[in-house]
């Protein structure tokens, strides 16, 4: 029975079957859609799905990429360790959509770019920092990616018996073999049926606590009991880990930073065949955003109601709270075989979702900006290029996994870093697009004084983490388990949980200076975005405003890079580029303000 901590068993040959099949649904897709195009071989069809593609499935995709076996594992584990107030990031996601959608969407949309950086190659003074930002970022995401893949398989296989390296390796292969044949379109249905088995897995879960606990009703009298529906709490100590607050405004930088500038994300919906179908699937991309929210929060509240009184952290059954979820699928799923196959299979759909954006991103943006600029290749070549790019960084992102398995509790940090990256980035975007005045000194400071404040608060708090009492876990405990050895009737309090970054407590005193370190880490990418755009604008002022009317007259002197323009611009048919307040005509060759 779920609370007596029984050893939970492991895979049986059902649950390969249905991992299985779920990889082999995953190549299948690449496999068709490098049949259907083809006799299409230009890169904007294997990076941008020939512009074609509708706002449905793109949306689908949009949340898949959102998704990862982060959300699948941790998410709940989350809810069941500092209870339900984490679904009040929902609200986070209705601004970043609507941000995205009227800010940046328009802006890419019209200049028909590939890769997010050709907005900042555009902008004269900052060609040379794209370039910068390009291989820095690549790095990050490369691994980023190797995480991804190997965090959960390691989880996983802790719990449920999985084979590691099995697993990491088929994960990545299958991944980067559709990627590298089907292109976005395979990345992008692939997406919609890997949505398909993250909810399956969720709904396995979710439906079986609800049937073992006796209905709905106990799971919620039970988390009101154990304190985890924390909803309301608008506390504005920015040192509280979770508020309102936090989660609503920081929440809403950290996403835009994703869905506003992230190639993954941006590329998608750039896919679309119109303007009107980029911007619906951001919108119904919000609905999906809301649907995976829900489920990953009452998953967390059906785990702590079956082990409110036994908690299998604390008691040393599981050593990470990311295994959590698999332990409690394999103690109330194993006597249904293949079910517990589903739930790995949505685990690892999270990863593929996640791996496939990456390897498809990192494609585009060494094609469009450090092959097509530099070396004169027809169509042909770039899109043989673009598939040998997509295996070479499919390869990287299962070394990377290796790697990451020799870095043990750098993990937590490493994620946390590439997360605090997006904050300044998204200040320079933002600088670029709302502020015409500003130039390259305030671009180049603006960035790197976003990036040193970001970096040195998100390493501070790695290294001297939050009180509990800004963090504040809720109890646990292990009054109701039946030991084998004897032990009973003990609670939480009379033996301290296994050492993990996310007990560890500060001992420095509410005076001390490293107070700045207890700032909520959803607060790192709005001091990030925020110290960029601020320093930015005022060393823009300070040393003197650029004349954009002269900058573009430059670039259109060069007579190679305006003729691809004008063609750029004969493609979207709009022969007229509104950037800021100034307009470039390109029908006349000249520049108008």
């Amino acid at each position: 029975m779920p609370g007596d901590l029984p050893a939970v068993g492991s895979f049986v040959a059902a649950d390969y079957v249905v991992f299985a099949l779920m990889l082999l649904v995953s190549a299948a897709v690449g496999v068709y859609y490098a049949w259907v195009d083809r006799s299409q071989g230009s890169t904007g069809d294997f990076l941008m799905g020939g512009r074609s593609l509708t706002a449905v499935p793109v949306s689908l995709s949009l949340t898949a990429g959102f998704m990862s076996a982060i959300t699948v594992l941790a998410s709940p584990a989350e809810v069941y360790r500092y209870g339900a107030v984490f679904g009040l990031v929902g609200l986070s996601y209705i601004f970043t959509v609507v941000v995205t959608s009227e800010i940046f969407l328009p802006v890419f949309y019209r200049l028909a770019i590939t890769s997010t950086y050709e907005v900042r190659g555009r902008r004269v003074y900052l060609r040379g920092l794209a370039g910068l930002s390009i291989y820095g970022l690549s790095l990050s995401q490369v691994l980023y990616t190797g995480i991804v893949i190997y965090a959960p398989a390691l989880a996983l296989n802790q719990v449920t018996g999985m084979d590691l390296w099995g697993a990491v390796v088929s994960t990545g292969i299958v991944c980067t073999f559709y990627c590298t044949l089907g292109g976005l379109k395979a990345v992008v249905w692939t997406d919609v049926f890997q949505v398909g088995v993250m909810l399956a897995g969720f709904m396995a879960v979710i439906i079986r606590s609800v049937l073992l606990q006796g209905g709905i009703g106990p799971i919620i009298q039970h988390s009101q009991q154990g304190g985890r529906l924390n909803l309301w709490d608008f506390d504005m100590n920015p040192l509280r880990r979770h508020t309102f607050w936090t989660l609503t405004v920081g929440g809403t930088f950290v996403w835009v930073s994703v869905y506003g500038i992230n190639q993954a994300q941006v590329q998608r919906y750039l896919s679309c065949k119109t303007i009107t179908h980029a911007r619906m699937a951001l919108y119904l991309n919000l609905i999906g955003l809301w649907v995976v929210l829900v489920c990953s929060v009452i998953s967390g509240l059906c785990l702590y109601s079956v082990y409110k009184s036994c908690d299998p952290w604390t008691t040393g059954q599981v050593t990470a709270l990311d295994q959590l979820m698999p332990y409690l699928v394999m103690d109330i799923l194993r006597s249904y075989p293949g079910v517990p196959g589903l739930f790995v299979a949505a685990a690892y759909s999270g990863s593929l979702s996640t791996v496939s954006s990456s390897i498809n991103a990192l494609t585009a943006v060494t094609v469009e900006d450090l092959i097509r600029p530099h070396i004169d290749l027809s169509e042909k070549h770039l899109s043989w290029a673009s598939k040998g790019l997509s295996l070479l960084y499919g390869a990287l992102c299962i070394a990377m996994a290796a790697i990451a398995s020799l870095m043990g509790g750098v993990l937590q940090a490493a994620i946390t870093i590439f997360g605090i990256i997006g904050g300044p980035l998204l200040g320079l975007f933002t600088l670029g697009i709302l502020f015409p005045f500003a130039n390259s000194k305030g671009a180049v400071l603006g960035l790197l004084s976003g990036l040193v404040v970001a970096l040195w608060v998100g390493i501070g708090a790695q290294i001297y983490p939050p009180p509990a009492a800004m963090s504040r876990p809720l109890d646990l405990s292990t009054a109701g388990c039946n030991f084998s050895t004897g032990f009973s009737n003990w609670s939480s309090t009379a033996l301290p949980p296994p050492h993990s970054p996310f007990t560890r407590e500060s001992t420095f005193s509410p005076e001390s200076t490293t107070l700045w370190y207890s700032v909520s880490y959803m607060y790192f990418s709005p001091i990030g975005t925020l110290t960029a755009l601020t320093v930015g604008v005022v060393v823009s002022l300070l040393s003197g405003t650029r004349n954009p009317s002269s900058e573009l007259e430059a670039v259109a002197g060069r007579t190679r890079n305006f003729d691809l323009t004008k063609n750029e611009a004969r493609k979207m048919g709009n022969t007229n580029l509104a950037f800021s307040d100034v307009e470039l005509d390109l029908t006349k060759g000249h520049v108008t303000t």
